[in-house]
């Protein structure tokens, strides 16, 4: 039976690049009528669900309707096959995946999104797909669109002209009057099928779920200056913000250096299918499952599809408890040791997406904002519009009852049968919880995050310590050459006092000896210096004769 798991190494979108957070980001009001303007359903675009692993909406380009997946992880705009009317820019841009490249020229056409148009909207035009290792189109989608900030466009500093800025970017440029946020709401298939269809927005809020305009406005951590083609859609926990299986928070320390205690940061990606955690995180979740194991081949953990797992993340004070059907998913068609059918642990420890300079902690994807109604507001992320300046910030609705949930999971997993509170389905003893192990490769990841994740305080430490011995050698050369000099000083200044230069020579002494070799009492024991007579009384200071070995 096919697995899904190529596909999600497909939405593996993150790269790792060193950077610094700076989290001290205001957070900024708006009234809430300002968000919900426009809220008259012209910008509403419907969102597909391929078995909760992918969620695509439909653009027009070039005439050419084409079915994207929709990442907020990225900024660049690529589709496969041909466009009509599109123009060459003769520039060509490559992106790397993990399941291979999407390489190809950049050309420029016109795009529709929702009610808006684009004019010359650059894009990467993809001809050849087969080094890919899934066949996209089978899976519902012929490109992908970036939802993320403009800075993290590869296309755009390819080009450098506003044609390559972002989809998001252009369409907030050109419409100044409106907020800049879009809202993301994804349904959940059971049974492969849905009540509810996933929709995208675009400046206006749903009706239904006008309440997130209450909701804590979340700042963004902004990344440095000098890394911000990675600025993600990032934000801090609340402290102790994750509560595991058992209700306790899971404790976990943030690689984040920046990152206050107890607090971690998390990135809202759509890309991804399955959340990446803290390697200690994802074996608090699954590791007191009777039954669970941890596939090291394919780096997951998979627990018996029965067991209910109880799983809240907090932020801005809120609670947003996530779906037992979203904990773990039947979607992967696994096995475990024996050959029992088993399910996918869906909140799985972090390892190709690691950020190696300490710039997250957390990537929660579609099993996280299945639960949620997102609104991201990309604020001062815009640089082309004179209103609507202040700071970026995530707001975040739930959309999970937690006793409706348990109760789609009964009748999902158990044949609406609830033994979930039996014994074969209570927790082990902590003292019994499984630990994955770490790979050689993480431990690498982990150690070169030590170091890259503070490059910073490292170049901090190694300029200051150039200074420092810089001054010391400085010193200590000043100091040589002052003694140098007054060494030189005294020796002339006794040259003026005898008024005549010192003999080169070898001075002689002249003794006068008693017959009896005794010596008397006025014995006369005079170095000959050939000074005069007023000098008799000079003593020679032993500084002026002393070598300074400095």
């Amino acid at each position: 039976m096919r697995s899904l798991l190529p596909v999600l190494s497909f939405l593996v979108l993150l790269a790792a690049h060193g950077r610094a957070l700076n989290l001290a980001v205001n957070v900024r009001q708006r009234a809430a009528a300002a968000l919900a303007a426009r809220a008259d359903g012209q910008n509403v675009v419907p969102v597909a669900n391929t078995r909760n692993s992918e969620y695509i909406a439909n653009i027009t380009l070039g005439g050419r309707q084409i079915p994207v997946l929709l990442d907020t992880g990225s900024s660049d705009l690529w589709v496969t096959g041909s466009v009509p009317g599109a123009k060459d820019v003769g520039k060509s841009v490559s992106l790397s995946y993990a399941v291979g490249r999407a390489a190809g020229d950049v050309y420029t056409a016109n795009l529709q999104l929702a009610n808006y148009t684009v004019q010359n909207q650059a894009f990467l035009l993809v001809q050849d797909t087969s080094s890919f290792s899934v066949d996209i189109k089978s899976q519902g989608y012929e490109g992908l669109i970036g939802l993320g900030p403009n800075t993290g466009s590869v296309i755009r500093d390819k080009l450098d002209e506003s044609s390559a800025d972002s989809v998001l970017d252009r369409i907030f440029s050109q419409n100044t009057t409106s907020a800049n946020y879009l809202t993301l709401l994804l349904n959940r298939e059971i049974g492969g099928s849905s009540t509810t269809t996933g929709q995208l927005t675009i400046s206006e809020l749903l009706p239904q779920y006008k309440d997130i305009a209450n909701m804590p406005k979340l700042p963004v951590t902004k990344v440095h200056r000098l890394t911000d083609e990675d600025q993600h859609w990032q934000v801090l926990t609340d402290a102790n913000g994750v509560l595991g299986p058992d209700g306790a928070p899971i404790k976990v320390d943030s690689i984040v250096p920046s990152a206050p205690d107890d607090q971690l940061v998390v990135v809202f990606d759509s890309g991804f299918t399955l959340p990446q955690v803290p390697r200690e995180m994802a074996d608090a979740i699954y590791g007191r499952v009777q039954g669970a194991e941890y596939n090291e081949e394919s780096e997951i953990w998979t627990i018996p599809c029965s067991q209910n797992i109880p799983l809240t993340f907090k932020f801005g004070g809120k609670a947003y408890p996530i779906h037992p059907l979203d904990v773990s998913s039947s979607d992967f068609n696994m096995v475990d040791s024996k050959g029992n059918p088993v399910c996918v642990g869906t909140f799985q420890p972090i390892t190709s997406a690691f950020s190696l300079l300490g710039e997250y902690d957390i990537i929660l994807g579609m099993a996280f904002l299945r639960n949620t109604y997102t609104l991201l507001d990309y604020g001062n992320f815009m640089e082309n519009t004179a209103s609507d300046r202040g700071d970026p910030f995530v707001q975040l609705l739930s959309v999970t009852d937690a006793n409706a949930a348990h109760q789609e999971f009964v009748q999902a997993r158990l044949g609406g049968v609830d033994n979930s509170g039996d014994a074969s389905h209570a927790l082990l003893p902590v003292d019994q919880m499984q630990h994955s192990p770490i790979s050689k490769a993480e431990k690498k990841k982990r150690y070169e995050e030590m170091i890259l994740s503070r490059w910073p305080y490292i170049f901090v430490g190694c300029l200051v310590f150039v200074l420092i011995v810089t001054g010391l050698i400085i010193w200590r050369c000043c100091v040589r050459r002052r003694r140098q000099k007054e060494a030189k000083a005294r020796k002339k200044q006794l040259l003026n006092v005898s008024g005549a230069p010192r003999s080169p020579g070898p001075q002689t002494v002249s003794f006068r000896q008693l017959e009896d070799g005794g010596a008397p009492d006025n014995m006369e024991m005079r170095e000959s210096k050939g000074y005069e007579a007023h000098s008799s009384h000079y003593r020679p200071s032993f500084a002026s004769s002393h070598t300074y070995h400095g």
